[in-house]
Formats: C-alpha cells, structure tokens, sequence
C-alpha cells in the first residue's frame, strides 16, 4: 500500500512527468491505488496517464474511476478503443457506468458491444435500479454434482480465468438451478475420485436478482462470504455478487442516510461537483418544512404570553428547555437509527426500545433537572433576579427537563420504528425535524409545570 506522504509525492510527479516518467510511475502502483490517486488528483491529466498504461491494467483501473473520469476518458478514445474497453470491462462494473449515461449515448455504447457482451448489458440493465440484478456478474463457475472432484477441477482450470471470483463453486443440475455453493478449499483437500455430490450438504443462501440491494448488504453480514450467487424467484442461477462491489453500495447507503438524518435531500453526486442550484434545491425543502414547524413555536409563545408578562424570567430559561429535548431526541434518534441499520433493532422489538428509552429518559432528564435546580439555587445565593420565590422556579425548570427530556427520548427513538413500520425510510426522521417537533411540546410541558407551581405566587 502506498503511504500518504507516497502518494501525495506520487500525485505532484504524475502532474509534472512526461509520458516516459509516468509509465515509470504507473508500473510503482497497483490498478486500484492508482485509480484512487487519480480520483483524488484533479489536475492529473487522466487521459495522458492511460496513454502508458497496458490493455490489463487499463481496464482494471478504469474500473476504479469516478464517473467523471470514465466519461472523459471515453469521449477521448477512438471508436476502436471505445469498443476494446466496453468490452474487457467487468457486467458489473460496465452496468454501473451504464445506468448513469444518458439514452442516446448508452445507445451508441451498447451497438459497439459484441453480441454476447451486448446481451448480457440489456439483461443487467432491465432490473430494477438499486436491484442485486444491477451488481450482478454472470462470470462465475459451476460444476454438476455427479462429476469428480478430478473433472471439477479440470474445469476450474480450463474456464476459471473468466470468473470474477474462485472461492466459491456452485454446484447446479442440468437445467441450471443453484443445488449448494462449496468452497475451493473443499475440492482441494477432497479425494480427487470423490463424486461432487459427497462435499454437498445443500445449505446455501442466496439472493433474488430484484430484490433491493439492501437485502444483500444484510446476506453478507450475516454469511461472512466473498461472494453470493443470485438467482431468479424459480432458484435459477443468474450471477453472483462479489463483496467489494458491497462495500460502495454500503458506503452510499450509509452516505445518504447521514444526509438525510442531517435535513437534506441525499446528493445524488459528490459535494463539491454539485450545482449550487441542485444544493440549494436539495436543503431547501427541509429548510422550509422545519420553518413551518418553527413557527408553531412562536404560537405556542404567544398563547402564554399572560404567564410570560406576569414573570418574565421564565423566558430565560425557553433556550435551556427546547434545546435538552431537541438535544435528548436527537441522540435517541441517531442510536436507534443506527442500531435498525445493523440490524439490532426491528419493528417487531419495539416495545423493549421504548422501555429502554422511557428509563434512560427519566434518568438523563432527572440529572438535568437536579442540574438545572443547583443552577438557580447557586444564582440565588448572590443575587435576587429569581426573586422569593427561586424555589418554586427552579422546581418548574427541574421537573420540565425531566419531562422534556423524557418526551424528546420517547419521541427520538419511535418516530423511526413508526416510519419503518408506513414503509418510510427512517432516515427522514432527521435530527431537525425531531428537535423541532420536540420544541413546542417543550414549551406546552414547561409553562404547564410553571402554571400549576406558580400559581398564586409568580402567576
């Protein structure tokens, strides 16, 4: 692997080499780190970079580039290169490039396809989008289990070089459906006259080509495997699916999910190659949405506005109240949404989340509120700005951070399992919207507590 300090030393001499430097260069590095430098690069001239490297290590970096590279980098190449690349380049990998390409040009690109490259195209690309059927390869190896482990391994031999992965052997009938998946490691250290049928013990999992890709993030972390085989809702085999193509769709499942909880759309590209005009578009529904609620805030004030004229140092402490539930929502909403992410918590279990919080509600609100009390008594050893009645106050400021906090808690860490249970992405349940929703509660609880302590003495 090459170090930071390596590479960014590395980066300065692809900008500032000629093309005999750079094939120096380009031999130091593996396809993948390469491509990693290009993309982190901007002023390195991609398409003088793949004028040095070979047909092998071309594609395999190609592979690894942003989509913007790959798009500049085709629109340079001859129609000859075009369809050399189109071609060597990985199903999966080229059905990634594809689903983001215009109609017109995927239509250019597919007729420079052979037939059998340009038929397995169309077949990966009418699957839903965000299906497994969009990662999937057909590049794998299967054997019959009547065979020996000899015959098997001839094959292996014979047909490996074009499979995306060899750790895994499916095992499938005549008319192809999936019968059991087995390691390599099996067949090398099985006799080699055994018949494949004797290293079978038919549990396997697999994963349905339209199901959404989440699904398969889940098979993966639960089968510990390099790679899945994929099939139709018959149990045909399709493809497979390797783990390094789950861990991008990992890596922007967990993205959009962090923009969501944040208040904003997901962005569909990377932040600094977003228009001004999509960002703001992207933030601005939220921004309004939470504006609105906002603004029941500022009613709930005004519908207290006698309690507030009559002791104006309950508004001193408002900030202090809204922002411990705001607060105490948010963290419940962040645990839980996380914990449904990993699969620790379902819907099915939401009566044990909503114990759990109710006791660390009370007991972080109960905190606060001792807190909060101390703070007022302190203040009112040296100064009489809570005036006779300090006690009272602080009793109501106490028991409404218990209460606040209590409702944020609850509130924080159901709303998600609410909008998985509608089918909503419990994302959504952003750290804004909670707080808001949590603010004008916030002020019913407080001026409800300083209505029934203070009545007859402050009110």
């Amino acid at each position: 692997m090459v170090s930071a300090e390596e590479k960014e030393l590395l980066a300065e001499r692809f900008v500032t080499g000629n093309l005999y430097k750079l094939k120096h260069l380009t031999a130091m590095v593996q396809p993948e780190e390469l491509a990693e430098l290009i993309n982190e690069s901007p002023h390195i001239d991609v398409i003088k970079v793949f004028q040095v490297l070979d047909a092998e290590k071309a594609v395999k970096t190609f592979e690894h580039l942003d989509f913007e590279r790959q798009e500049a980098l085709l629109l340079s190449f001859s129609v000859d290169q075009l369809s050399s690349t189109l071609n060597a380049l990985s199903p999966d990998d080229r059905t990634a490039l594809f689903e983001k390409l215009p109609t017109e040009t995927l239509r250019k690109y597919l007729s420079l396809l052979t037939a059998e490259e340009r038929k397995t195209a169309n077949q990966l690309l009418q699957y839903p989008e965000d299906s497994i059927g969009r990662l999937m390869t057909p590049d794998f190896i299967s054997v019959k289990e009547h065979w020996t482990v000899q015959q098997a391994l001839d094959y292996i031999r014979k047909y490996g070089k074009d499979s995306e992965t060899l750790n895994i052997i499916y095992v499938t009938d005549e008319k192809g459906f999936l019968q059991d998946d087995i390691k390599v490691r099996d067949f090398l250290l099985a006799p080699l006259d055994q018949p494949i049928s004797g290293l079978m013990d038919r549990t396997f999992v697999s994963l349905d080509a339209r199901d959404d890709q989440e699904v398969a993030i889940e098979a993966f972390k639960q089968t510990d495997r390099v790679a899945l085989p994929v099939t139709d809702f018959n149990g045909l085999l399709l493809g497979i699916v390797t783990v390094d193509d789950m861990v991008d769709v990992i890596e922007e499942e967990d993205t959009e999910d962090i923009q969501k909880f944040g208040g904003t759309e997901a962005l569909e590209e990377p932040y600094l190659k977003v228009s001004l005009r999509e960002m703001i578009g992207k933030r601005a529904g939220w921004l309004i949405i939470l504006f609105l609620g906002e603004m029941l805030t500022a009613s709930a004030m005004g519908y207290f506005e006698d309690e507030l004229s009559k002791a104006v140092v309950l508004a001193l402490f408002i900030p202090l109240i809204i922002s411990s539930g705001g607060n105490s929502g948010s963290q419940a909403a962040t645990l839980i949404i996380r914990a449904m992410a990993l699969g620790e918590v379902t819907i099915e279990t939401w009566w044990q989340v909503l114990r759990r919080e109710f006791l660390s509600g009370l007991a972080l609100g109960g905190i606060l509120g001792v807190i909060g009390f101390l703070r007022i008594a302190t203040w009112s050893l040296f100064t009489d700005i809570y005036g006779p009645h300090w006690v009272m106050l602080g009793l109501v400021v106490g028991f409404t951070l218990v209460g606040v906090v209590l409702w944020g808690t609850i509130t924080g860490s159901m709303f998600p399992i609410l909008l998985k249970r509608i089918g909503v992405d419990p994302a959504v349940s952003s750290a804004p919207f909670i707080a808001t929703l949590v603010d004008v509660t916030g002020l019913v609880i407080y001026f409800g507590f300083a209505y029934l302590l203070l009545k007859g003495s402050m009110l």
